[in-house]
């Protein structure tokens, strides 16, 4: 009995270690900046700068501990496929921001 219909194809699959390290870690990075803005112990730009970092941390996490992406050869097209995704998210908010900067700065009435 064959089981090729089931095979993904060299997929990595996370174990129940990965997971809890992922979870734990992602909680971890959302209770730190919740605090922060909560008890308001720091600073504005600091508790910007917290919850920025943070998401950017969680946002690796995710994409390594549940996303399972790495730079192995099995991988390597779905690496290549999200950071063009990555890019084209960043060429349209960039290009839509700028263009509502130039509208804003030129057809402002004096």
């Amino acid at each position: 009995m064959s089981h090729s219909a089931t095979s993904h194809g060299g997929a990595s699959h996370g174990s129940l270690k990965s997971y809890m390290i992922g979870f734990v870690l992602s909680v971890i990075l959302t209770v730190i900046p919740f605090a922060m803005v909560m008890s308001d112990s720091a600073s504005h730009s600091l508790i910007v700068g917290t919850v920025v970092a943070s998401a950017v941390i969680q946002i690796v996490v995710h994409l390594v501990f549940f996303l399972h992406m790495n730079t192995s050869s099995e991988d390597r097209w779905n690496l290549v496929a999200f950071l063009f995704t990555v890019v084209i998210i960043f060429i349209v908010v960039v290009g839509s921001l700028w263009i509502m900067y130039n509208l804003n700065v030129n057809m402002m009435v004096s």
